[in-house]
């Protein structure tokens, strides 16, 4: 039996288990060493109905996408026609930020990189139309841009809805056209769906939510983000096989199974090669590079993305030097244990990869001066009020806007505690994982400009910043 065989064995006899510990209603794994894949699913698609969770069942990838509309980009650019080093409105013209130095020089490498630096949670719906995401990057004039491009990381979902709108002008056709046209039918992916009206075709998940920190999940009540958001993720819907089928492709130098070359052997290393450093954010990789991440684990490096959704997440890593590929898709509860537990095992035994724990706060946290990070930081979709208490004590009130508080977010406070520096960590984790905070910069005053758990969130109060609530 090889070890491919073993890990399959494991996963048919485990994966429920985890499941049920985990609270997750289902969830597909697949695994693929050189040209050989294994799948595996367990679980019910939806707590209401019951549907059983298959092999050939669908789940949103959610951000996951990023990789392929980043792709995308790379084979324009095999195609000559694009310039990553080029200005984006040397291809979308009516792109404006309210910074308009920053629009004018802001790159499609820097875009790919997530260090435009503007702000990127923005979801606004501009309907269902083909003509939705030219209307999104209308809106975008009013954007705040948080830093110089170029200059550092932050998560932007915004910049990839921008990425999308490149492609549609130059293929002349709706971004979702261009994924398919251009990957689902070169790389031969038989169950895979831009959207609800696509993926009721197949066996399709339904993602849950959690009412309260103790609840236990219930059926969302939307299936999906809007479709003005797909570029970034919110619609691409597959198998975890044909997932794996996208990554085979950029292990094997661009080429489909059936030897198609799908993108460039010169592209798909540059995708991988690092382009920024990241904070030490510890559930993200330690670099980005043009659409994947890079994590520097021992035995690796591997390069992946993740992708959460309304109830649904995902996540993917290959190890390039050992020909190893693995998606693990799932529709709610504790998707990060789960992750922790299958991806650990999964990498040590096929690839030697020795995947880091998580974050968590140490057993005895260190008593440290936070003055410096006391204040208010926002972004579209929320308001982070950092405050001390009266024992000294560090915490975070999130309160939501936008579209998280249309979902039904609730405010949180959360208590963090130090971990190194300037990372804190919440003393209680949310589904399973600790978050960490990382305050950054400096606004002129001896406080942190930023506060950053993958986005850089900047301090919108500087003079009255609350000491003692």
């Amino acid at each position: 039996m090889s070890e491919l065989d073993d890990i399959h064995h494991w996963l048919r006899e485990r994966l429920p288990a985890l499941l049920r510990e985990y609270k997750v209603p289902a969830a597909a794994v697949a695994v693929s060493v050189g040209g050989d894949v294994i799948d595996v699913a367990a679980g019910v698609l939806s707590l209401a109905t019951g549907v059983e969770a298959t092999a050939d069942s669908v789940f949103q990838v959610g951000s996951v996408t990023k990789v392929w509309t980043a792709t995308l980009v790379m084979q324009l650019a095999d195609e000559g026609r694009v310039d990553l080093d080029a200005p984006v409105r040397q291809y979308v013209p009516q792109f404006a930020v309210a910074d308009e130095g920053a629009a004018a020089a802001i790159t499609v490498r820097q875009l790919l990189s997530h260090t435009a630096g503007f702000e990127g949670d923005i979801f606004t719906d501009t309907g269902k139309g083909d003509d939705c995401v030219e209307k999104y990057v209308a809106t975008l004039g009013g954007t705040p841009q948080l830093f110089p491009p170029g200059s550092m990381f932050s998560y932007n979902n915004a910049g990839y809805c921008v990425l999308g709108r490149l492609i549609e002008v130059l293929r002349g056709k709706p971004f979702d056209a261009c994924v398919r046209e251009h990957l689902f039918g070169p790389l031969g992916l038989t169950h895979a769906a831009n959207g609800a009206d696509e993926a009721i075709l197949f066996r399709a998940a339904v993602g849950h939510i959690q009412p309260g920190p103790d609840a236990d999940p219930v059926p969302a009540p939307i299936w999906a983000l809007a479709r003005s958001n797909a570029p970034a993720g919110s619609m691409l819907t597959m198998r975890a096989r044909d997932l794996v089928a996208f990554a085979r492709m950029h292990l094997d130098g661009g080429k489909a199974a059936d030897g198609t070359q799908v993108l460039s052997a010169d592209s798909t290393a540059a995708m991988r090669r690092p382009q920024v450093t990241l904070p030490e954010l510890g559930l993200m990789g330690d670099e980005w590079g043009l659409g994947w991440e890079v994590f520097d684990w021992p035995g690796g490096p591997v390069i992946g993305h993740d992708g959460n959704t309304i109830g649904q997440a995902a996540m993917l890593r290959l190890v390039p030097g050992r020909d190893v590929a693995v998606a693990l898709l799932s529709n709610g509860g504790n998707p990060f244990a789960l992750y922790s537990e299958i991806f650990t095992k999964v990498l040590r035994d096929l690839a030697g990869v020795e995947m880091p724990p998580l974050p968590a706060p140490p057993e005895v946290p260190e008593t440290v001066d936070v003055e410096r990070y006391l204040g208010t930081y926002a972004c579209d979709v929320a308001e982070l009020v950092v405050e001390r208490d009266g024992d000294g004590r560090l915490w975070v009130e999130q309160r939501p806007k936008g579209l998280m508080a249309q979902l039904g977010g609730q405010v949180e406070r959360i208590e963090l505690v130090h971990l190194s520096d300037d990372r804190f960590v919440p003393l209680k984790a949310t589904l399973g994982v600790h978050i960490p905070y990382v305050f950054i910069g400096d606004d002129g005053t001896g406080h942190s400009l930023y506060v950053h758990s993958g986005r850089a969130i900047r301090r919108v109060a500087t003079d009255q910043e609350p000491r003692h609530p």
